[in-house]
């Protein structure tokens, strides 16, 4: 009978044991769990509603005691009761999983923080922020491309000559596009560790990159005679390119010398083809280059020809701006050749470019007579002889001025040097000048070689009946002749008409 009253009293005592749990071994926590943990840590103040969670864990301790079958399991039992203490606005974190086993579910709050929103406790992507706008600068020039493998944009407003304003492309552009001498080029510039630099290629040549790679190299053309004409003639009353249309034909891939002493008229005459090449062909290019030339001449020369490329450097410039000038110049004319254009280089002088390559590269041991070196005309002979007709491509026309008579022996040697060089030659003669008769061309030493593939038969029958008729009379009284027979006529070909045969 006192056994019998022990035992409610010790199930009284276990009753209320779990009332008021303690801290067991059994109940202890795992070692190396987390989970509870971050609960404790990220629950909420104590609320009425957390007050009574412990109780009513207490109790589902003790309905596990006295739990029929089909009752839910405590697993269950724990996790209706976390999700009703759940306070609203809180995410449970990933770490509290549904496999937590109860004895971990089942511990006291023993640390409460304030909540905190879930934004605040997951590392969310930061706002989108958009890259600092900025409008494109865009720069286009003529490049040189140096020994090195870079290069630099000249700008023709700064007449091409070097400056630190000058655009920069890195040498791995230029191996990129296969980038060379005369190549105009346009694209997108930033502010780089040089200056200025080419960020993004655009265009070459006014085209899309892709299409120079299919290009031609102008070394491998084929070269073939003028068989397009080039005339010249322009108004009734100016006579220097009316005789010149008659004696002297042009065609595209001319290759021409001008040879004049001083005084005769040269410039004018120059000046007079340029501007009816623009007048009469609009499709060809039109390049004056000038070397070692009067600062005066140049500015009247782009005031009479504003349409024309001027490359120019004037005598108070160094020998190595005379010698890059004139190499760009050509090199330039190449690059359109390429592309399938018409060029017309005026070059002014051919002795000066002489003399400068040849002060530029003295002292290589043999020097001739006259103070000439032995290899300085190598360079500007190959700039010459670049005039030609091709099958493939455009053309390159080259009229380029001899100074002669001017009592430097070394001009007579660069005249030397020429002479025969070219497939048409117009002599000027300083006789004819002193008498003021102009243009002072000596018909007699003036001609074009293969002329009969230029001109019309019928025509030509004629201007050699006109040759025939002069070859009796001195050079002025030919020249004085022939220019008061076009005085009366306003054109050439109705001249010609008149003519009988």
């Amino acid at each position: 009978m006192a056994e019998a009253n022990e035992q409610p009293a010790l199930l009284n005592q276990d009753v209320d044991d779990i009332k008021k749990p303690r801290r067991s071994k059994t109940a202890a926590r795992p070692r190396g769990s987390t989970a509870s943990k971050t609960g404790a840590r990220r629950a909420k103040k104590p609320t009425k509603g957390n007050e009574q969670t412990a109780e009513s864990k207490a109790n589902n301790h003790l309905t596990l005691l006295e739990a029929p079958e089909g009752a839910p399991s405590s697993d269950v039992a724990n996790e209706e009761g976390i999700a009703s203490a759940q306070p609203r606005g809180l995410v449970e974190p990933a770490e509290l999983s549904n496999d937590s086993t109860s004895a971990e579910l089942s511990q006291p709050v023993e640390e409460s923080v304030p909540a905190v929103p879930v934004a605040s406790r997951f590392h969310e992507a930061p706002p989108s922020v958009e890259a600092p706008r900025y409008d494109p600068v865009f720069g286009e020039g003529l490049i040189e491309v140096s020994g090195k493998g870079f290069g630099f944009l000249r700008d023709p407003k700064r007449n091409y000559v070097q400056s630190p304003q000058d655009i920069f492309v890195t040498p791995e552009v230029v191996r990129k596009h296969a980038l060379r001498d005369g190549l105009w080029i346009k694209g997108e510039v930033r502010r780089g560790s040089r200056g200025p630099q080419l960020f993004k290629l655009l265009l070459i040549n006014g085209e899309d990159p892709e299409k120079y790679r299919n290009l031609p190299v102008f070394e491998e053309l084929t070269s073939i005679n003028p068989l397009e004409r080039i005339r010249l003639e322009t108004v009734p009353d100016r006579y220097t390119t009316r005789v010149m249309d008659l004696m002297t034909p042009i065609g595209k891939g001319q290759r021409g010398l001008i040879v004049a002493p001083p005084r005769t008229g040269k410039t004018t005459l120059l000046q007079h083809i340029a501007d009816a090449v623009v007048r009469n062909h609009a499709e060809v290019k039109l390049i004056i280059l000038l070397v070692d030339e009067r600062p005066e001449e140049v500015t009247e020369i782009r005031r009479t020809v504003p349409k024309a490329d001027i490359m120019a450097s004037s005598n108070d410039s160094d020998i190595k701006s005379h010698t890059r000038i004139a190499q760009l110049a050509i090199e330039r004319a190449k690059r359109l050749v390429e592309a399938g254009k018409d060029v017309f280089v005026l070059m002014d002088s051919l002795t000066r470019v002489g003399r400068a390559f040849n002060n530029a590269i003295s002292g290589s041991g043999r020097t001739m007579s006259g103070g000439m070196d032995s290899r300085a005309m190598e360079i500007p002979r190959k700039l010459f002889a670049a005039a030609r007709n091709t099958e493939e491509a455009g053309s390159l026309t080259i009229m380029a001025t001899a100074l002669i008579e001017t009592g430097s022996k070394m001009d007579e040697l660069i005249f030397q040097e020429f002479k025969g060089t070219g497939n048409m030659e117009m002599v000027l003669d300083r006789q004819i000048s002193d008498q003021r008769i102009y243009p002072a061309i000596d018909i007699f030493k003036s001609g074009t070689r293969r002329e009969e593939l230029l001109i019309p038969v019928h025509d030509l029958e004629k201007i050699n009946t006109i040759r025939r008729g002069l070859a009796g009379h001195r050079p002025p009284e030919a020249i004085e002749r022939l220019l008061s027979f076009l005085k009366k006529f306003p054109t050439n070909s109705q001249m010609l008409r008149e003519i009988p045969g």
